[in-house]
């Protein structure tokens, strides 16, 4: 087996560097655009809120729909972040994996 020149290792480490960046760029532009869907939804989510609340005829009303708003706003922040956290460990995942790779070729066969 030969060694690996520097030169072999220089391209190597460069193309792993260039895939962890290109993954890196698109796993950031679908976690903003998780959050700009997030931030739109829950603008809209008030307004309904705010229109609902604002036509309740009674006080009993008010606080049945209050809880269901409490009870719908706390399951989808948990679903939300659930979204998010997924999201943001795949961002972490793509940019280390082609790098994770690379420095597992050059351990295990001393080969990029």
């Amino acid at each position: 087996m030969t060694k690996p020149t520097v030169e072999d290792l220089t391209k190597a480490n460069t193309d792993a560097i260039t895939k962890s960046t290109d993954a890196s760029n698109a796993a950031v532009q679908e976690l903003a655009k998780a959050y700009q869907e997030l931030a739109a939804r829950n603008a809209k989510n008030l307004t309904a809120a705010i229109k609902a609340l604002s036509g309740v005829k009674s006080l009993a009303e008010y606080a049945e729909l209050q809880q269901k708003l409490i009870k719908d706003g706390i399951d989808a922040a948990v679903s939300d972040s659930q979204h998010i956290a997924k999201l943001t460990t795949a961002v972490f995942a793509a940019a280390f994996e082609p790098v994770k790779k690379q420095i597992e070729a050059i351990q295990e066969t001393g080969r990029p």
